[in-house]
Formats: structure tokens, sequence, C-alpha cells
């Protein structure tokens, strides 16, 4: 139900001050909104020295003074909000549940702004009596010099629809990220999960998003990835939404096309800043665990309990996690799909 408290004294909290939860963050703080990040000392040092610059593909650029950022280590700082963004990786999804249960008060909304599906599920049967919602970030942020957090893609916030969100509304539009509300969300996670099948790819590639795409090569291997999990999705009964300009079933024959032909008929897929690199190739950047068990990994599940097997996402598993290991190389194409398909 819609709050009775006015939105300019409502409190946000973003917890997990990664690239996605530090442009959201800053974007609502920047905009007015009463905001405080919580997050590790890294990045709270990070944002005291330099300060947070915002940018996007397209041209907007705002810098914030870090002095004007709150940032905090503990989640203490949740007991405060009105309104809490989980940021966290999908694997720290049950420690965040249990520090907002036990620091925020019961009357906070919690939005889970995190890849892959289930995390919301994860924070609802952990924290009994909150009300949680599923979202989704379609876009991509690189973390670059600078201490700039760029918006290398498009698309908008989605959410589950809820009239609570209705205080919140004119803060996220004015902070350039307006909220798309949308009903059976379970299909929106499982469309964007197959556009993130492409992350492991790219991490793999070493290459910049749009250049890997522009490839026919490591688009064959995306687009083995896909079909097998349709297949799987299929088997389960779950119908994935369109999250792209194409619909699911055709993204593989699409992603199949020669370069010349893809380019021509997918150029959409290619507008992406030349600068944009998936978050699964920062983390294994930085030396961080991936997301993997949560998104190719997820196939591989969902088609286990179905006494199914989905071997080329399980051979994708297998290869981010030797990454993981420090047996990071760059893949070709052509190796990559011979080792996903054999």
């Amino acid at each position: 139900m819609a709050r009775d408290i006015q939105n300019d004294a409502m409190k946000i909290a973003v917890f997990g001050a990664g690239s996605i939860g530090v442009y959201v963050g800053a974007s609502l703080l920047a905009a007015g909104a009463d905001v405080v990040l919580v997050g590790r000392s890294r990045m709270r040092l990070q944002i005291a020295g330099q300060g947070v610059l915002l940018s996007d593909l397209e041209g907007r650029r705002q810098h914030l003074e870090g002095a004007h950022v709150p940032y905090q280590e503990s989640a203490v700082a949740l007991a405060e909000a009105d309104l809490i963004l989980v940021t966290v990786k999908s694997a720290d999804s049950a420690a965040a549940a249990s520090a907002i249960a036990e620091y925020a008060k019961p009357s906070a909304l919690i939005v889970s702004l995190q890849n892959g599906v289930g995390n919301a599920d994860t924070l609802r049967s952990l924290m009994p009596g909150w009300q949680v919602l599923a979202a989704m970030v379609p876009f991509n942020v690189v973390q670059m010099d600078g201490n700039r957090f760029h918006r290398a893609s498009g698309g908008e916030l989605m959410i589950e629809t809820c009239a609570g969100l209705e205080p919140w509304l004119t803060s996220f539009r004015m902070a350039h990220l307006p909220l798309q509300q949308c009903e059976d969300f379970v299909a929106i996670q499982w469309g964007k999960l197959l556009l993130n099948l492409n992350n492991a790819v790219n991490a793999l590639s070493g290459l910049a998003l749009k250049s890997q795409l522009s490839q026919r090569a490591y688009r064959r291997c995306l687009a083995l990835l896909i079909a097998e999990a349709l297949d799987v999705l299929r088997a389960a009964g779950i119908r994935p939404a369109r999250i792209a300009k194409v619909g699911p079933q055709l993204l593989p024959v699409i992603l199949r096309l020669p370069d010349v032909l893809f380019k021509r008929i997918a150029a959409t897929m290619l507008k992406i800043d030349p600068e944009a690199r998936s978050s699964m190739w920062q983390d294994l950047e930085a030396g961080r665990l991936t997301e993997v068990d949560y998104l190719n990994g997820a196939i591989v599940r969902l088609a286990e309990s179905l006494a199914r097997d989905a071997p080329a996402n399980r051979r994708m598993t297998v290869l981010i996690h030797a990454a993981e290991q420090g047996n990071l190389q760059p893949w070709s194409g052509v190796a990559l799909y011979r080792v996903l398909r054999d």
C-alpha cells in the first residue's frame, strides 16, 4: 500500500555500492533524493578521494563531490531507509537479507536490482514481513578512470507492479531512471537472463561488447547458449519475455547471420558504447568471483531439475570458474565455440 509520508522526507539506501549501485544511487542523489550508499571501504575511499562522475552514451556528464555523497560501510545505515535498493552480487543475497532483517524497519520497501532469477525470492524467504519487489537493470555500467561510472547501453529499469512505488516514481524519473512497472516479472527475469548469457562470452573474448558482438564467431557461441536455454525453458513451461527488440525465439537465428546481414538487420543490438564491457569481464579483471552460477548456472540447474542436461552452458560455467582461479586468457570465437559445442 502507498505510504502517506512525503517523498522529500523519505530516505533511499543502496545496499551494495558496486558499478550499478553507485550509478543508480548517485543519479538519484544528483536529482535531489535523500540517498545513502552502503558498501565496502574500497569504494568509500574512491568516492572520498575522487567523487563520482556520471556519464552515459547520450553525452550526459555530471560530477558529484565526494563530500556530498553519503557513504557508510555498516548496514546500520539501513535503519532510517524507507526504500532499500539491493545491488549486491547474487551470491550475497542471503547475507544481505540477514543484514536488512537486522537493521531495517519493517515498513521499508525492498527492491532487488540484481542479475539472474530468484534473488527476490531469496530475500522474501529470509525476510518475512517485508515487502520485496523484483526489478531488472537492462543497461550496462562501466567503471572507468577518474571514478567515472559510465552507462554504456540503453533501456529503462523494469520492476514488479506495486502501488507502493507511487511516492518514488518522480525521483526516479528526475534521475533519468524511469521505472517501468510490469506484470509477470518471472518472464521478464528469464528474458533478461537469456541476454545475460553473453556476459560470459564477452568476459572470455577480452573484447569490448560492441567489438565482440560484431564478430559472427562469438555470436555463434551466444546463439548456442541461448538456443540451449530456450529448449530448457520450453521443457519447464517458462515463456521468457521479449527484452530486446527481437523476440527470444528469433535471437539465435539472427545471431548466426553473417556479419554484413547482422549489422543491417540487427543494428539496434550494436547501439552500444564502444567502451562497454560486461560486468563479468570487470569481475574477472578485478580478481573477483563472478555471477556465472546465477546466469549460465541457472540454466544448468533448471535442466537438472527436469532430468536434462545443458552441456554448452555447463561448459561455459566451468570455463568461467577456471578464469576465476587465474586462468584468464582471451579466447577466439572459433576456439570457444568448439569447446562449447563439443
